[in-house]
């Protein structure tokens, strides 16, 4: 149930009355559930206010036929005065239509509950971990980075909202291959920074210039040290130095998209906690690892191949299509191994994961499902997890594509983006569509003052309410509730947009679906551009009628109420409600 009594939920409760009052005549068995029934909009507006799936749901248990089941609720709901028609389509849905007063009630709703519109309970404070961006520390971050970090952040924002306790994550990969490369690079910016000249930087390190200041660093904390050193001396050293500066550096990139993590998690720290090592023994200990041969690889010849013994983790018994090694031949973990205990550590501190990954990793999906199912099911703590893929951005200019990668140092840093085109442009712009779509990316077109554009479009609607209350004042005219029974038809039909807000808040949170937000907040601003452009052609329409100043306060009430809806949606996303454009 929302924290703030909405339409929806009010009427939710008046059908669960009727429910009730049903179940005491006889006509709905004792203790019937209605955990299925709903109260929405209806697919057509023209149908009415409100819809409800109650008879087509409850009528097995009842042991009737829906349309009779829904006569009985009609019944009952047609002597609430608030409800002017309760109709009968189809099989067996109801339709409703309210008096204006109920929507008028709405606007007040809003007004009281203000920044906290929309919020919900339902979340009823259990703790979700969110685990996003997690790239490799070995540069800054890049356009290859951006819209998972968007997608998280706003999903934990809006999980938040909803009532959820989110702790906000950041893996480090730091144990891999990828950082004793980091190492070297940063060996080499050293030494150049200490007068040396290195040459072209060799194949198979990190070229890019963000490393020069690395090097600079380096040869200010330690000198020529480690110059001519076998790297047995420096390696580990550099390693966690190298590591320390470029998350200094991410976490100033993530800062300038408004992002910032609770919880940044060390892959090395959890290896040397024997983080791994207690998840195999664990898993061991109720069968879910063994030792034995992989197969060999299908439809291909490999030379070297040769059957090895590894601990294999049963991941075909949760659905995946073979068992996975959790060792590699060599004694060390693989990343499925170590990404296992990571999971295993999350768990203890949350009652729900969610991981939010780039879709080149959608391969793995199936056997981390498998391993956090088997945790769950050996712990006795059933944990919910959920994987989100996100699709690569295809970055334009003047419709070219540019190309990045991270290794040749040639990429756009997030750091490019937000200081051309801005935070909140780069924000809405990642949420303009299923993060599993591909998306376009084009300077162009992002900045456009167009109707296109779903930022500006949204932003545009906030402004113009503040220039318009802000023109008001200067006429002596201020929102004012008294006269709200002024508003007609069109009026009613904002507030019935603004009035989806609540559902749209819960559901996006239930899917875990952010973007549902943008693409609200996109409608509703349609919804307040559309009937402003009625007063070009009509000025009994305006906002600010001179001549009429009741209806004026009244109109001038129902802005302020939708420019606060636009702004609890906007901060879900991250996004700045801006006053003037």
């Amino acid at each position: 149930m929302s924290k703030t009594q909405t339409i929806y939920a009010a009427y939710g409760e008046k059908i669960a009355a009727v429910l009730a009052a049903l179940e005491t005549e006889g006509a709905l068995p004792a203790g019937t559930s209605h955990a299925n029934v709903t109260v929405e909009p209806p697919r057509d507006p023209s149908h009415g206010d409100l819809a409800t799936n109650a008879a087509m749901v409850l009528a097995k248990q009842a042991k009737t036929n829906p349309r009779e089941l829904a006569g009985k609720i009609v019944e009952k709901l047609s002597a609430d005065p608030s409800v002017t028609s309760a109709e009968i389509a189809g099989p067996g849905f109801i339709n409703l239509r309210l008096d204006p007063a109920s929507w008028l009630a709405e606007l007040g709703a809003i007004a009281s509950s203000g920044d906290a519109y929309g919020s919900s309970s339902m979340g009823e404070g259990r703790s979700v971990n969110v685990e996003y961006v997690s790239a490799n520390p070995t540069g800054p971050m890049h356009m290859g980075h951006c819209r998972g970090a968007v997608v998280g952040d706003a999903l934990a924002s809006l999980l938040g909202f909803a009532g959820h306790k989110v702790i906000r994550e950041y893996y480090v990969n730091d144990a891999g291959s990828q950082v004793d490369t980091l190492a070297r690079s940063a060996h080499l910016r050293y030494r150049e920074a200490l007068g040396e000249e290195i040459g072209e930087i060799p194949e198979g390190m990190y070229p890019g210039d963000y490393l020069v200041a690395v090097g600079q660093r380096l040869a200010d904390n330690f000198g020529d040290k480690y110059v001519g050193k076998d790297e047995s001396e420096w390696l580990a050293l550099f390693k966690a130095e190298a590591v320390d500066a470029m998350m200094d550096q991410i976490r100033d990139d993530l800062a300038l998209l408004g992002i910032r993590h609770d919880v940044f998690s060390s892959e090395a720290a959890l290896q040397a906690a024997g983080k791994p090592e207690q998840a195999e023994a664990w898993l061991r200990q109720h069968d879910l690892v063994y030792d034995g041969v992989l197969e060999q690889p299908k439809g291909k010849v490999v030379d070297d191949w040769e059957p090895v013994e590894l601990p294999l983790f049963r991941s075909t018994k949760f659905g995946d299509d073979q068992d996975r090694p959790i060792r590699k031949s060599d004694g060390k973990w693989t990343y499925f191994g170590a990404d296992l205990a990571y999971h295993m550590q999350k768990a203890e501190d949350a009652d729900e994961l969610i991981d939010i990954w780039g879709a080149d990793h959608a391969g793995t999906v199936k056997r981390i499902k498998a391993a956090v199912a088997a945790l769950s099911e050996g712990s006795g703590k059933p944990i919910p997890f959920d994987v989100k893929l996100v699709q690569m951005v295809q970055l334009l200019r003047g419709g070219e594509p540019v190309k990045m990668s991270k290794r040749s140092g040639n990429f756009v840093t997030i750091a490019d983006m937000v200081e051309e085109v801005g935070k909140d442009v780069v924000r809405f712009t990642m949420l303009t569509r299923k993060p599993e779509a591909q998306m376009d990316f084009d300077f162009a077109k992002v900045v456009e003052a167009s109707k296109d554009n779903p930022v500006f479009y949204v932003q545009y609607a906030n402004a113009r309410i503040h220039s318009t209350l802000r023109k008001a004042a200067a006429e002596g005219f201020a929102p004012n509730a008294d006269n709200l029974g002024l508003l007609g038809e069109e009026e009613l039909a904002l507030v019935k947009q603004a009035a989806q807000f609540p559902r749209e808040v819960e559901a996006a949170a239930k899917a875990r679906e952010p973007h549902r937000i943008a693409f609200y907040l996109y409608d509703l601003a349609g919804a307040f551009h559309a009937y402003w452009n009625l007063g070009n052609d009509r000025p009994d329409k305006r906002f600010i009628v001179a001549q009429d100043g009741d209806l004026t306060g009244a109109r001038l009430f129902l802005a302020v109420q939708l420019g606060q809806v636009i702004r609890n949606g906007l901060r879900i996303l991250g996004v700045e409600a801006v006053e003037e454009m």
